[in-house]
């Protein structure tokens, strides 16, 4: 008890972990009558617990001992009803409590969701995705069980360790203390297995999580494993995180042999110290069979939740942590936040405009220095540059992906920090480099932005991206699957796919990624002859790789180390722009269409 009670202590006297584990534990706010409910039942079943033995010895000596069958098939019938009603009240308490513990996870796992979803491209760009994972899954499983079973059981054990130790006290102080001589050394072990035996139960489900994701990408890269003959060599690595996994398994296992055994003996000896010392008594005369019997039933419901705190004091700490992980997220400050007198845009012409425009991913170190331009409606703009010189900063900062460090970017003159996010993203189409599409139908996908889109909307965009006639061709047409990540497309069908997306959307400003680099050059010729229509009355920005959508840009800017190292059309920049002329000649020249 004393090992307990210096470990219960230790948690407490932690601040920040005591901070966040009232944090959690205020998520049950919304749900506190189930709370009440749940913790009055609980009062209602320690109640019992702590009268029964009282009543077991009341039956011995009253109805046994004395030979009244009439009392004791009474007493039985009632000590059958309080059994029944402890065990409704069980059922009561553990369900409200399951219940309120259940409605603070989806709270918990809504508000991560929409939190990911609101924070800026720079919080995913430094934190990896398994992490995301792992605190939207395990950690909040584990704060639904600080708010449910766990502090439900730290009380209850509280309640009937103090119930059934002062029950033992009153009965025979003496015999109480010598019944309880083990109790420290119970605690102490208690506490050291579920100290170890917690931290090998959360690696075995990390070690599980490695597992399913190796297995998971061998399964979708199963092309490219066997094109390099990588097999045995995937093999060979499974097998290393599996033989892991087994060990922690197989350490669990000794850990789980050698400790309960060993609380069983130290719970038994104390037993058989009352029953040797007890039945002396009773032999003596001292105590009443009753007694006996009564004060070995308080025993046993002593041992028991000491055992039990054993385990929840680890468990509850552990979840302090993964508290503090999660509203580690939900505290996290977008770095592109909307501006509380922000108002929604109307409709636009589509001038865009860069002030002075300086962008840092990680201070000091500037992607872009002072960039200004301007594109009128309707207006092409190509980006040029080498890897690194700033264009795909250029693009994320139109839809407010990223903010500049300094200067600002004009929509129609107004600055877009003062407009809505939605209503300034619901102006902007993109296509990106890489084409992610969704796990669902190609309609589906098609229409993402625009759910209500008719089926004609649906066609005519699809044939602008020159992709009707490849869907047509699947049995099952626009409503044929495209697997994970569109994985049964080919790149430049996932392209027509994302372009037909962008086109439906009807957007006032079309962004472009080298939105033509995955298809071969027949299908590129379709689509720009689509696109050079389909942009007329559109501001587009296009980082461009092709010769095709350089000669059809109004304005061309080449990019160099973060500034504009020339601008303007093909003609003049490549008179009097040596980068621009080493970028033609060696990528753009060709990569010309026939």
């Amino acid at each position: 008890m004393a090992s307990l009670s210096r470990n219960l202590a230790r948690l407490s006297s932690s601040n920040q972990n005591r901070r966040f584990l009232l944090r959690a534990l205020k998520l049950l706010r919304p749900y506190l009558r189930l709370t009440v409910a749940a913790y009055a039942a609980l009062l209602g079943t320690t109640a019992i617990l702590i009268v029964t033995p009282q009543f077991i010895r009341w039956i011995v000596d009253r109805g046994i001992r004395q030979n009244d069958l009439q009392l004791l098939t009474w007493s039985v019938l009632t000590l059958l009803g309080l059994t029944a009603l402890r065990g409704l009240l069980t059922f009561f308490s553990n369900q409200f409590a399951e219940t309120a513990s259940q409605g603070v996870s989806y709270d918990l796992r809504r508000e991560l969701h929409a939190k990911l979803t609101e924070l800026s491209f720079a919080y995913h760009d430094r934190t990896e995705s398994g992490q995301l994972l792992s605190r939207s899954m395990q950690d909040v499983e584990r704060v639904r069980m600080l708010t449910g079973r766990s502090i439900l059981g730290l009380a209850n054990g509280v309640v009937l360790l103090i119930g059934s130790a002062a029950a033992l006290i009153v009965m025979n102080p003496l015999l109480a203390v010598l019944a309880m001589l083990t109790m420290p050394i119970l605690a102490h072990r208690a506490m050291v297995f579920g100290t170890l035996y917690r931290p090998l139960s959360m690696e075995i489900q990390e070690q599980l999580a490695v597992l399913t994701t190796r297995l998971e990408q061998n399964l979708r890269g199963a092309r490219i494993v066997k094109a390099f003959a990588q097999e045995d060599a995937e093999i060979d690595r499974f097998e290393t995180e599996n033989q892991k996994w087994f060990g922690l398994a197989a350490a669990t296992a000794r850990l789980t042999a050698l400790n309960i055994p060993m609380l069983d003996l130290i719970a038994n000896l104390a037993t058989v110290i009352i029953i040797w010392l007890g039945g002396y008594l009773v032999i003596r005369e001292s105590m009443t069979l009753g007694e006996l019997v009564a004060f070995i039933t308080y025993l046993a419901q002593l041992t028991s939740p000491i055992r039990r705190l054993g385990f929840l004091v680890p468990s509850i700490a552990m979840a302090g942590a993964s508290a503090e992980r999660v509203f580690e997220i939900l505290d996290e400050e977008t770095q592109v936040e909307e501006a509380v007198d922000a108002t929604p845009l109307g409709t636009i012409r589509g001038q865009l405009q860069f002030e002075n425009v300086s962008f840092s991913y990680a201070k000091p170190h500037n992607v872009l220095r002072e960039v200004s331009f301007e594109i009128e409606p309707g207006q092409i703009l190509a980006l040029l540059g080498p890897t690194g010189s700033g264009k795909s900063s250029i693009i994320n900062m139109i839809p407010r992906f990223y903010d500049p460090t300094e200067g600002r970017i004009l929509l129609d003159g107004q600055d877009i920090r003062g407009a809505t996010l939605n209503s300034l993203r619901n102006q902007i189409g993109i296509v990106l480099q890489e084409s992610t599409l969704f796990a669902t139908s190609i309609r589906d996908n098609i229409t993402f932005g625009r759910p209500d889109a008719s089926d004609e909307e649906v066609f005519e965009a699809a044939e602008a991206a020159q992709a009707h006639e490849f869907i047509e061709s699947y049995p099952d047409g626009y409503a044929t699957r495209v697997g994970e990540r569109g994985a049964t497309l080919s790149g430049g069908q996932r392209q027509r796919v994302a372009i037909a997306r962008t086109l439906l959307t009807d957007p006032r400003i079309l962004i472009l990624d080298d939105a033509t680099s995955s298809v071969d050059t027949e299908t590129e010729h379709l689509i720009q002859k689509a696109l050079s229509n389909l942009m007329k009355g559109r501001t587009s920005v296009i980082i461009a790789q092709r010769l095709s959508t350089v000669r059809m840009a109004h304005q061309i800017l080449m990019l160099e180390k973060g500034r504009i190292a020339a601008a303007g059309k093909h003609e003049e920049l490549f008179g009097r722009s040596e980068l621009y002329r080493k970028i033609y000649e060696e990528q753009l020249e060709k990569t010309e269409v026939q």
